[in-house]
């Protein structure tokens, strides 16, 4: 793609604001202790292969997610649980892991089906955000953040580098400015898999594994442009997605482990939130924004929570 049309197509995608809470608009307490989500039994899984749900996010009054399957090419479509428990299939072949909102109610999908980062209308008309780095496609996008300006974070992790040709020779975290200029944040990381950012912007999260332990660094923001990341928890499980509250605190699922850590912005563990099958993200939503929505191995959780938070 060329660069002018590639700026073109991500200031028409990222123009509008991210959506998290208003830091001023913040309000209840976060959660601590030890609690168990409920699992959504309208939500289980109908297929009879093995996969995954991915990406939950927030749209208007409805919770969409990414359904796929281990086959080959990571067969994906995207499904809508509406506010009256109603799961409907929005797009059929979506080729999509983590999903986001561009605040103007379009998904933003990191499809390892394009290796690319996508954009996708409701109707399912998709476009590209970004498709190459130094003239090659992605291995497989999982997971992403948009600032309020409009630039991209994600991930390009190994899982599904299988569902196309072509890829990378490093996973690695990627920012793509609102010019279309792609630079690496992180090439540290194996396997980097959740992106989230902090309410008002200036701190990145990302986790992803270090040997055999998984970590959480954060990447303070200055004018814009990430700093070197610094370890702010170490040896968590396996590290998937992740959800940040209106108070800075990061939800981090650990994928095996079947449970979401929650952690403040210095890194101090302040809650356990527990399911019944591996979990692979979270996001907020409901009326009021205080349902935490969790996705998993075919399934989706709900927990009612006292504060708002990230709606992906």
């Amino acid at each position: 793609m060329k660069l002018r049309h590639l700026v073109l197509s991500l200031v028409a995608v990222l123009a509008a604001p991210y959506a998290l809470s208003a830091p001023g608009a913040c309000s209840g307490k976060a959660p601590s202790g030890e609690l168990t989500a409920t699992r959504i039994a309208a939500a289980n899984s109908t297929r009879s292969e093995p996969g995954l749900y991915e990406g939950p996010v927030w749209i208007k009054d409805a919770l969409y997610f990414s359904d796929f399957t281990f086959g080959p090419g990571f067969p994906s479509r995207i499904r809508k649980l509406d506010a009256d428990g109603k799961v409907s299939t929005v797009i059929e072949d979506s080729g999509s892991n983590g999903l986001a909102t561009d605040g103007k109610g379009n998904l933003i999908a990191a499809t390892h089906k394009y290796k690319s980062v996508s954009r996708y209308t409701l109707d399912g008309k998709r476009s590209d955000v970004v498709k190459q780095y130094e003239g090659n496609v992605f291995n497989s996008p999982n997971d992403m953040a948009l600032a309020a300006d409009g630039t991209l974070y994600f991930s390009d992790p190994a899982f599904q580098r299988d569902a196309a040709p072509g890829g990378q020779d490093k996973t690695r975290v990627y920012r793509v400015a609102t010019d279309g200029k792609v630079t690496v944040v992180d090439d540290t990381l194996k396997n980097p898999n959740g992106v989230s950012l902090s309410p008002k912007g200036d701190v990145l999260y990302v986790n992803g594994m270090v040997g055999e332990h998984g970590v959480l660094r954060s990447y303070a923001i200055v004018n814009g442009v990430p700093q070197q990341g610094k370890t702010l928890v170490d040896k968590l499980g396996i590290p998937d997605g992740m959800a940040v509250d209106c108070h800075g605190n990061i939800y981090v699922t650990e994928h095996a482990d079947q449970r979401l850590s929650v952690f403040t912005p210095a890194g101090q563990k302040i809650a356990t939130i527990k399911v019944d099958a591996n979990v692979t993200n979270a996001a907020f939503g409901g009326a009021d924004g205080k349902t935490l929505y969790i996705t998993g191995a075919g399934a989706v959780w709900q927990l009612k929570l006292a504060v708002t938070g990230s709606p992906y």
